[in-house]
């Protein structure tokens, strides 16, 4: 996996990410690498649950209710590559 090196970081961005890690119970390389994927992942991207949703919403199949509730079970986790070794 590739590998990146910031140069002269201020000392308050580094403290600030420092606590922001400890916030969030992880690593500053984590908390790093968690900034860099959220800032460059696609926000309209499409989400096959969110379409199942509304077309069922849409065609009167589900209530706003059973909606929220398929939500509540659906899973956010990202998804991890296969490896074959």
């Amino acid at each position: 996996m590739p590998s990146i090196t910031i140069s002269n970081v201020p000392d308050a961005l580094h403290r600030a990410l420092r606590l922001r890690a400890e916030r969030h119970g992880r690593s500053t390389e984590a908390e790093i690498r968690d900034i860099l994927e959220r800032a460059t992942k696609p926000e309209d991207g499409l989400k096959l649950g969110s379409l199942l949703a509304s077309i069922a919403r849409d065609a009167g199949g589900l209530t706003e209710a059973e909606a929220a509730r398929f939500d509540g079970l659906r899973d956010r986790t990202p998804a991890e590559p296969i490896t074959f070794e």
